[in-house]
């Protein structure tokens, strides 16, 4: 069993609404002693209180959760104390969800249903200054930011066409002559960072339909069909 909390031992902040989920976890840490649980909360409000009065290292967190989601807890946690690890805990493997979590400043994403070493090593890992993602997430993650290879016509030598070469560089070159404007670029901004269409028209004082019109000509521009891959394919070109 885990002895009482020393400077050596990582300290440790579970936030779930189950109840179940957070005794599982906390059993579970209390059989190692690298680990000190210092506290737990049902929702992201109860984790700002908390994380102001204890300080951890690391913190679990549940994705969805009523009152304050993690999403957004984990942001506002990280704007203020950046030097806090987040793990985020979740049943689900979408894709939004995922990107949402790290743009927010998560250093790790793990499926609730994770085997007992693998929650551990990702603990141990974050508090070593790794990203850790589950074997599953990380496939996800690769393929949402691998860059596309076009197939191109050749001579059966693997050799593409100048003809094909010409017409994917014209591509890209459309792409750059149609550069996003100001409002758009702080529009992904915002989406980078994990903010609903809802939350980005408040932080920019206009309307919802107005956000989702510039969402319509980002996509456009950079020849995407969703938000995400917008926001991916604009951080891959070093738009933001």
């Amino acid at each position: 069993m885990a002895e009482a909390n020393n400077n050596s031992q990582i300290k440790v902040l579970i936030v779930d609404d189950l109840t179940s989920l957070r005794l599982q976890l906390k059993l579970l840490l209390e059989q190692y002693r690298d680990f000190a649980v210092i506290g737990e909360a049902e929702n992201g409000e109860e984790a700002l209180i908390q994380v102001s009065r204890l300080k951890p290292d690391v913190i679990l967190m549940d994705v969805s959760m009523p009152v304050m989601d993690g999403i957004e807890a984990s942001r506002t946690i990280l704007e203020k104390s950046p030097a806090i690890k987040i793990i985020m805990l979740t049943a689900s493997d979408n894709e939004r969800d995922i990107f949402a979590s790290l743009a927010a400043g998560a250093c790790g994403y793990c499926l609730k249903d994770f085997a007992p070493e693998r929650i551990i090593a990702a603990i141990q890992g974050v508090q070593a200054g790794d990203i850790w993602l589950d074997s599953a997430i990380a496939a996800k993650v690769i393929k949402l930011y691998e860059a596309p290879r076009p197939t191109l016509p050749g001579d059966g030598n693997g050799r593409g066409s100048a003809a094909a070469l010409e017409s994917d560089q014209a591509e890209q070159t459309r792409e750059i002559e149609e550069p996003l404007s100001q409002r758009e670029l702080d529009v992904l901004r915002l989406v980078v960072k994990g903010y609903s269409n809802k939350q980005i028209a408040e932080e920019l004082t206009v309307s919802a339909e107005t956000i989702k019109t510039h969402m319509r000509h980002i996509m456009e521009k950079l020849a995407v069909n969703d938000r995400t891959h917008a926001a991916v394919k604009a951080l891959r070109k070093g738009l933001l």
